[in-house]
């Protein structure tokens, strides 16, 4: 990542970052062929508008980047690519932090081309300031590249034996206990809803277990929704709702970047992440709608459609997460299409029962950029969650409030646990923005680790 940064400006190139509002002082400050060239090619600092400004021998001594009326805080992550080789440094800032600008900048130069043979794109290099911690941002971007290239790569090389090779090597890095519950043993150790989800795919379902740092220290636990794919099972789904399901994933891959973040901080915590890894497929052994199957909290559950597999395989791995009673339980899931149509897929729904958790959750999100929304656990819907067969049903019995149903449904899992975050994120980018390039995501992982960093500190 650092090739990306340099801390040598003696031969870099200033760039300006201009808003609407303050283009007319920004001009005060141009030389006479630089201010003419300005306006000439009509620069009005619309958002993510580029000039280069020549001086007297006609090499480029300035580049303005409009920024509009500042609604984007990655708008420099459009710069390392199109300004291609070279050195820069950034002169005025039109209101962003620094931090902002270089993670920005970090973010830009992401691609994911492990498929493709053609030549890669050079970046820019920027000097970076005393200012801004080179560590945290090169935490950050890590954390966040890994959440991206996990959702990205296809289920051909990132089926559930895939995952728990990439949460091992994590683990390895960090020097924490990475485990597993494979196959049938998942039956023997009690998670039969993760078993029942995954045993129809010739890729063995199975349970990735992590622990990192003091055992003393506060337990926190984060479990992610890992499908790896997922058909629908035999309420299939249609072949233009399949088509992105390699990105089912994408709650496990969240957990595991906001995971990186927490060992990379060295946050004072015993951290512990468990994925339930799995496909959901089709097959003569699938498990099926009007089924019931046994929980590991002991609660009956009946089948409504076997396209919401994810509520299911997560349900057991918080169980589980529950026993230890931590302070605070985090799951991550790409869960619903109820929560893309009431929140879109830039701001993921996030539930908790801890006022004081949820308050600082959407503290950090509105401070950091990092968008989170609140939705209630509004109880009387739970009744839609009625069984007359069993305890209880894991989907809705009417068309409404999908996200919150399946949230109450969760939430009856997590008994023990101080606190508990469910987070029902989309992990992906629909359309492309600066350094948000179409495919997969981190979301909310940089509001989290903020609240965990600010509650339990760092060691060093």
């Amino acid at each position: 990542m650092f090739e990306k940064f340099t801390t040598d400006a003696s031969h870099a190139t200033l760039i300006d970052l201009v808003s609407v509002e303050g283009v007319e002082e920004w001009s005060k400050t141009l030389s006479p062929i630089e201010k003419t060239y300005a306006e000439e090619m009509d620069f009005n600092a619309v958002a993510t508008t580029i000039v280069r400004l020549p001086n007297e021998t006609g090499h480029v001594a300035r580049v303005a980047l409009g920024v509009g009326k500042k609604e984007d805080r990655f708008v420099t992550a459009q710069l390392p690519k199109q300004l291609g080789k070279g050195i820069f440094r950034i002169g005025q800032t039109a209101g962003y932090s620094l931090d902002d600008i270089a993670l920005g900048w970090a973010l830009g130069c992401y691609k994911f081309d492990k498929y493709l043979n053609n030549d890669s794109i050079d970046c820019a290099q920027l000097v970076l300031g005393s200012e801004v911690s080179p560590e945290v941002l090169s935490a950050t971007a890590d954390a966040i590249f890994l959440t991206r290239d996990l959702i990205n790569t296809p289920t051909s090389d990132m089926g559930p034996a895939q995952l728990s090779a990439a949460m091992a090597q994590l683990a390895e890095k960090h020097g924490a206990r990475f485990s597993e519950i494979v196959g049938d043993n998942l039956l023997s150790e009690n998670f039969p809803m993760i078993h029942a989800v995954g045993r129809a795919s010739e890729n063995e379902p199975r349970l990735l277990d992590m622990v990192w740092g003091d055992s003393s220290a506060p337990k926190v636990t984060l479990v992610g929704k890992g499908v790896c794919f997922d058909t629908g099972g035999l309420n299939l789904k249609t072949g233009d709702y399949m088509t992105l399901m390699k990105k089912d994933m994408g709650g496990a891959a969240n957990v595991l970047g906001l995971a990186s973040l927490i060992m990379d901080f060295k946050l004072k915590l015993r951290l512990r992440v468990l994925i339930p890894a799995v496909e959901n497929s089709v097959a003569g052994n699938a498990y099926r709608p009007g089924d019931i199957l046994n929980s590991r909290k002991g609660m009956t559950v009946e089948i409504g459609n076997t396209d919401a597999e994810g509520r299911l395989v997560l349900a057991d791995a918080l169980a589980l997460a529950d026993e230890e009673t931590p302070e605070i339980i985090i799951d991550m899931a790409t869960l619903t299409g109820a929560a893309r149509v009431a929140m879109g897929p830039e701001v993921p729904p996030f539930y908790s029962d801890d006022e004081d958790l949820a308050g600082e959750i959407h503290a950090s999100s509105q401070n950091i950029g990092d968008p989170l929304w609140r939705l209630p656990l509004w109880k009387p819907y739970g009744e839609n969650l009625s069984s007359k067969v069993a305890d209880i049903n894991h989907i809705s019995s009417g068309p409404f409030a999908g996200s919150i149903t399946a949230a109450l449904f969760l939430q009856k899992f997590v008994t023990e646990a101080k606190s508990w975050v469910h987070l029902d994120i989309y992990g992906w980018n629909a359309k492309a923005r600066p350094g948000r390039p179409i495919g997969g995501e981190a979301q909310g992982i940089r509001a989290l680790v903020k609240v965990l960093e600010d509650r339990y500190g760092r060691t060093a």
